[in-house]
């Protein structure tokens, strides 16, 4: 018999004789499994969970561990950005969601690939999530759940490691065929947002198209999918700017990916665009544009496309710069 065998059979006495089963179990699972903390957590809540929200947090950085508290929102909103933020960050990157029930944050949360938003409302459940799921972004309760709970849930989920003995296992090492399953898991569900009828329609229209420089406007590209009245994919980098200029025709456009501000100086009104946001410029109005992120949006003209210069770069440039000296 082992040591780790010894260790597992120690532990499971004691958790069947203990009144803390909770805390049984995460000892049984940092002995036989070294589980190494996130590198970052990204927590945030709606109205109903933010007083948990801030003893979870309050907790993590006693831990030592970076977080980045984003505040308190709408549930839809708050899990939608922290989704967002798991979606596209480094695999040590973890979410921390609270709401009323936990439940519809983590609705929220899970429609971006990659993120995998468990609600727990008890240690058994969050040590089952991480052992079978791979949970990264742990959503909570604030209604159903005191503090003192929720910290022995995070530190559960915080301490276990994808595949370890768990109460679904009977807290015994999983048997080789499910260890398989669960390690050929991963990378079939990852694959699945990658459908093309699963995603977004308007993404769709880019595929396998090539793009055409905008010459008149450096770090832009269009690929234009309808000729008139003209839609078209545009794209641009980051940093680039597209000095004032206006359009014999309204358009409207709805951003796919990144963020950029649109100066309307015929309206003096001015858009922080990102993804999922709209907007309509009537025709002849003038407008200057600078891209903070590679960003991509879907645009449709009311007619055929064309393009009237109202500066050069270097104009939309200093205006721009003299604006952000000012505030």
């Amino acid at each position: 018999m082992n040591d780790e065998i010894k260790r597992c059979r120690f532990v499971y006495v004691f958790y069947r004789c203990s009144p803390f089963p909770h805390l049984i179990i995460i000892f049984h699972n940092t002995m036989a499994h070294d589980s190494k903390p996130p590198r970052k957590i990204i927590a945030g809540a709606d109205s109903f969970g933010c007083s948990l929200k801030d003893a979870l947090v309050a907790h993590l950085r006693s831990l030592n561990i970076d977080v980045e508290d984003i505040g308190t929102d709408k549930y839809y909103s708050v899990g939608q950005e922290i989704g967002r933020r798991v979606s596209s960050s480094p695999s040590d990157t973890r979410g921390l969601l609270a709401c009323g029930t936990g439940v519809g944050v983590s609705i929220f949360a899970n429609k971006f690939p990659g993120v995998y938003a468990s609600t727990c409302e008890s240690v058994e459940e969050a040590l089952n999530t991480r052992s079978i799921n791979d949970c990264n972004v742990l959503a909570v309760g604030g209604m159903k759940t005191p503090p003192e709970e929720g910290i022995k849930i995070l530190d559960a989920w915080l301490n276990t490691n994808f595949k370890s003995p768990c109460p679904a296992s009977d807290n015994k090492p999983w048997p080789d065929e499910i260890s398989d399953f669960f390690e050929k898991s991963l990378p079939e569900m990852a694959r699945i947002p990658e459908d093309r009828f699963l995603g977004c329609p308007v993404c769709s229209l880019a595929e396998g198209r090539e793009f055409e420089p905008v010459k008149i406007m450096p770090g832009g590209s269009m690929k234009i999918v309808r000729e008139s009245p003209t839609s078209a994919i545009v794209r641009f980098k980051a940093g680039s700017v597209e000095p004032a200029h206006h359009h014999t025709f309204g358009h409207d456009l709805i951003v796919l990916k990144g963020k950029k501000k649109v100066w309307n100086l015929s309206r003096k009104e001015s858009y922080h665009l990102k993804e999922g946001d709209f907007l309509f410029t009537p025709a002849g109005d003038v407008h200057r544009v600078k891209y903070f992120e590679d960003t991509e949006f879907f645009i449709r003209w009311d007619g055929q496309w064309d393009i009237f210069l109202d500066e050069d770069l270097d104009a939309a440039a200093a205006a721009i710069e003299k604006e952000k000296e000012s505030a």
